[in-house]
């Protein structure tokens, strides 16, 4: 069975990939101080979903293209997930810092 709950959390809960998209493809690379500081709040909110059981994994992509975030949530639905994302410290902060959101189809873990 491909499932990443027990059978009474299936039901209720989805897995979410999550891609953060930063505003620059060097971004990574070239953060600023307060960008760095930006990035702390981030983690520590990323922290504290992980806490709450919402965020499975996260962490930066080496994409030859330009390094970008990876996200892992459960979540009830995209729109649970997509507010996840909504209320991140980088989303809210103006900076174009944006999330793709796709559903997983299945899940082995």
């Amino acid at each position: 069975m491909a499932s990443s709950e027990a059978p009474s959390e299936a039901t209720t809960s989805k897995i979410f990939h999550c891609r953060l998209i930063p505003p620059r493809p060097d971004f990574a690379f070239t953060m600023t101080e307060e960008e760095r500081a930006l990035m702390g709040r981030h983690a520590d909110y990323l922290r504290q979903k992980q806490r709450e059981g919402i965020m499975i994994m996260a962490g930066p992509v080496a994409d030859p293209a330009g390094p970008w975030g990876l996200l892992i949530l459960r979540a009830g639905s995209e729109a649970e997930a997509r507010a996840v994302t909504d209320d991140d410290p980088v989303a809210r902060s103006g900076r174009g810092f944006r999330y793709e959101i796709l559903p997983m189809i299945s899940v082995i873990m």
